[in-house]
């Protein structure tokens, strides 16, 4: 009994030692994971300084080191995939893209597998010092939920398209996805921007003073900012660059206090877009001074300030009473909560998703369903009987800007891939050796005069090793020792911002210097062109020929340049870069004007003509410098095809070949010609690591394609109306009243869906949900998946609604002969109706709905019918 005794005394002590020695282990409260997130929130924050405050409020957050709190950096993105990393991670379609394929489940395992290799990156540099870096970090700034309400914007790619019900489903997945179902735990952090009413011009951005009514702010702008907040739980809030109603929108009364935080309960973090809080005194000029704005903002709710920071003027603010050092505490503890919320302060065995491997990084699934979403995403716009291509054909002709063009397969706000398939890849990789795929760029996107660089006879070399040297430097001045250099081939760099440009050094505020030595074979008139964002300057000889060191702006400059036989010239190349995406290229050749007949005849035993054209993320996009024709700052300034495309594929058709147009864009393109005389013409948008293999499986039958537009293609500029209002009349197919050349949710199919047996009620209580089920059958003799949507007609004239909008969609997947019942049910909060003052109330009366594989009053020929039936609400 006395051993018994002691063993059990022994084994209490031990105990009581272990206990105790766990107490020991947190030297403060907010360090011990027992405890709740909010106790640890409180006594953290309870132990800062006022400076140490502040100075969390700016994006770039510094560490604390008497704290043990680690430097955190707000900024990531994870827009298609996690984007501007210098880790090879997986390249899902652009947002846009990812939106024809009406397919929530498929977006929501697209963020969930983003989430994963984000964590995996995240996870892989906490044993570096590279932790607390810009792109390093867990909380992204995506999605991108505003509505694309005219195709001229140039970062309408980034959202999931015009329409309100669509966009809040897509972004509900999304968010849920990336957050994760942990009951603790945040596998990340989503954030819904850019809040509110914010969608272009570009160039206008940053000093816009943008007013709607109450009808169009409730109906159309912020549907689904409410969904995110309310039912997603979105973690974070992106208020806009752009004033509503003459106050800049991060210090809004109405969209910040008013709607986000009173009526909609919001209680997470917000940031500020990037220079925002900058703008409200330099290019709004509705503050006087950084104080004065810092202290509107964060009274407003903008927690997080992205920019040069403007809110450690908040330091003084407080010491002079003009703002509460409470006021300062609420936004350092929304901060704090979401880094506990990450489990960034617990141990790595108590946060599942802190133990994801880098084997999640490209893993073979996260390929599998890049694939898979390029291919759903697509949407063949138009089908003569050409498609699909026979895989028998002897020789097949590849041409066009897109044809093999990886920038515009990877969007923006985009990662890099170890491999990519462009399309004349993906087409080669499909036929193999038994057919001639022969590419030729033949144009520019908007030009016939191509850089014949293949021609130039010479070499390049520097101290007898051939190419170029390449002195890269961390600073934007040339100054000091090289960070790292690098013998190159060529110039021909595009890289994202966050991106490695070489080891140890980020392409964000660094600066390069290329040489080499030029020796020519011949007398020769050579065309020295470089192109830049942001600066860069050539020298030959030690002259400077071109100067473009100042503008800040991308832009082409050509020097001509006479060459001797057998003597040598030397090339300087000066570069610099700040942020957003670095661009360097220098090229050296002859331009020439092609011959659009001379390709027909020399391709004149071609079996078919496939020309990848369209537009790229080259001259759509955020704030850009670009300035080429149809194009400024960014966004379009014409929707048409540039006229080039046309006159090629005139040109193609003129032959008697078949050809198909494989179009990538971000936006709605104007094809009038082309819809009337090419005979297949798919739209292949920015389709991610795998559209090359995805426009191949469709082109050539291996993939049905079952894509849907999300947004309307208008016919012609003539349709829309001015760019700078925000009006939604006559805007997207809930309120265009005219014919479009495509409309909203329009995809056709290599087989037939029949449509029959629907049933809903004929009368339904108001403000209740209500049930309709139909049924769809494969009539066709392949098997296909097709997009069902649910539309409702108001008929009550005595109310103001949409003419039609979106209140259900289903992708289905059946083989041929097969049939299915599928079942929607319409929420009673989209049974509502939005009223002048913005108060959203239950519809009444008559409502017809509409169900089939696209929108009533589709001007084309389909490949699936609708049905529609009417009931009454009372």
């Amino acid at each position: 009994m006395k051993k018994i005794s002691l063993l059990v005394a022994l084994g209490a002590n031990l105990l009581l030692s272990s206990v105790t020695a766990k107490a020991q282990t947190y030297k403060y409260p907010f360090q011990n994971p027992e405890l709740s997130f909010q106790q640890r929130v409180d006594d953290l924050v309870g132990r800062l300084t006022l400076e140490e405050k502040v100075a969390q409020m700016v994006s770039s957050a510094p560490a604390i080191p008497r704290l043990q709190i680690p430097m955190y950096d707000w900024w990531n993105e994870t827009l298609h995939g996690v984007a501007r990393t210098p880790f090879p991670v997986t390249v899902f379609p652009q947002a846009i893209g990812m939106a024809a394929t009406f397919n929530k489940d498929a977006l929501f395992k697209m963020a969930d597998y983003s989430a994963l290799e984000g964590r995996a990156i995240y996870n892989k540099v906490l044993a570096t010092n590279k932790q607390g870096k810009r792109y390093l970090g867990l909380t992204y700034w995506t999605p991108n939920v505003n509505i694309f309400r005219d195709p001229r914007w140039g970062r309408g790619q980034e959202t999931y398209g015009e329409d309100p019900y669509l966009t809040s489903m897509l972004g509900d997945a999304f968010v849920k996805g990336l957050q994760g179902d942990d009951p603790k735990y945040l596998k990340a952090a989503a954030c819904a921007k850019h809040y509110a009413v914010h969608s272009g011009p570009e160039p206008l951005r940053h000093h816009f003073d943008i007013d709607v009514s109450a009808y169009d702010l409730w109906d159309t702008y912020l549907p689904a900012f409410k969904k995110l907040v309310i039912d997603s739980k979105v973690a974070g809030v992106m208020c806009a660059y752009n004033a509503f109603r003459t106050q800049p929108c991060c210090g809004s009364d109405i969209l910040m206090n008013d709607i986000l935080r009173n009526q909609w309960g919001f209680k997470g973090y917000v940031t500020s877009d990037c220079a925002g809080i900058e703008d409200f005194f330099t290019k709004h000029k509705t503050h006087p001074d950084a104080e004065s704005a810092s202290i509107d903002a964060v009274m407003h709710g903008t927690d997080v300030e992205c920019g040069k920071g403007v809110y450690l003027s908040l330091v003084e603010a407080v010491k002079n009473k003009k703002i509460a050092e409470s006021q300062i505490d609420v936004s350092v503890k929304r901060l704090f909560m979401i880094r506990f919320q990450l489990g960034l302060f617990d141990p790595v065995e108590m946060v599942k998703y802190a133990q994801t491997p880098v084997s999640v990084l490209e893993s073979k699934e996260h390929k599998d369903h890049a694939l898979l979403m390029a291919r759903q995403s697509m949407v063949l716009l138009k089908n003569d009987g050409l498609l699909p291509l026979s895989k028998n054909l002897k020789k097949i002709v590849v041409l066009g800007p897109n044809a093999d063009n990886a920038i515009s397969i990877l969007g923006n706000y985009n990662g890099n891939p170890s491999k990519l398939s462009t399309v004349v890849q993906g087409i080669k990789d499909k036929l193999g050796a038994n057919t001639e795929v022969v590419y030729e760029q033949a144009i520019t996107f908007t030009s016939d005069e191509l850089l014949d660089y293949k021609s130039v006879k010479g070499t390049f070399s520097f101290e007898g090793k051939n190419g170029y040297k390449a002195d890269y430097f961390n600073n934007i001045e040339l100054k000091g020792e090289p960070t790292g250099t690098r013998q190159q081939d060529n110039i021909n760099h595009n890289w994202q911002e966050g991106e490695e440009v070489i080891k140890n050094l980020i392409a964000q505020n660094f600066s390069a210097r290329y040489k080499t030595t030029f020796k020519s074979d011949i007398d020769q008139s050579l065309s020295l062109e470089l192109e830049a964002d942001n600066g860069a300057k050539l020298y030959v000889d030690g002259k400077l020929v071109i100067d473009n060191w100042a503008t800040r702006k991308r832009e082409l400059k050509r020097y001509k340049l006479e060459v001797k036989k057998g003597v040598s010239y030397n090339f300087v190349i000066e570069y610099w870069q700040t942020d957003a995406t670095a661009s360097l290229k220098f090229n050296i050749g002859n331009y020439i004007k092609t011959d659009f007949n001379a390709i027909a005849q020399r391709h004149k035993n071609a079996d078919a003509f496939v020309f990848a054209g369209g537009i790229s993320p080259q001259l759509e996009g955020e704030a850009m410098r670009v300035e080429d024709p149809g194009f400024n700052g960014g966004d379009r300034t014409s929707i048409l095809l540039p006229k080039v495309q046309t006159e090629l594929m005139k040109v193609l058709k003129s032959t008697g070949k078949p050809v198909v147009f494989v179009m990538m864009t971000g936006s709605a393109i104007a094809t009038p010609w082309e819809s009337e005389n090419i005979p297949a013409i798919l739209n292949a948008w920015y389709g991610g690591q795998a559209a090359g293999a995805a426009v191949a499986d469709i082109l050539f039958g291996d993939y049905n394609p079952s894509g849907k537009l999300p947004v309307t293609f208008y016919k012609s500029d003539a349709d829309l109306t001015d760019f700078s209002d925000y009006k939604m009349d006559n805007r997207t197919y809930r309120y265009f009243d005219g014919k479009p050349l495509y409309g909203f949710g329009y995809g056709l199919s290599y087989t037939n869906f029949k449509y029959d047996l629907l049933k809903l009620p004929e009368i339904a209580a108001k403000g209740k949900e209500i049930e309709i089920s139909v049924r769809v059958t494969n009539a066709g003799k392949l098997s296909g998946e097709d997009v069902a949507q649910v539309y409702a007609i108001n008929k009550n004239t005595t109310i103001k609604t949409s003419l039609k909008s979106l209140k259900g969609f289903e992708r289905v997947s059946l083989k041929a002969g097969e049939s299915k019942i599928l079942k929607f049910k319409i929420a009673a909060e989209d049974l509502t109706f939005v009223t002048a003052k913005g108060e959203v109330q239950p519809i009444v009366g008559a409502l017809e709905i509409s169900v089939g594989g696209g929108q009533p009053d589709e001007p084309n020929a389909t490949t699936s019918n609708i049905v529609k039936g009417l009931l009454q609400i009372r």
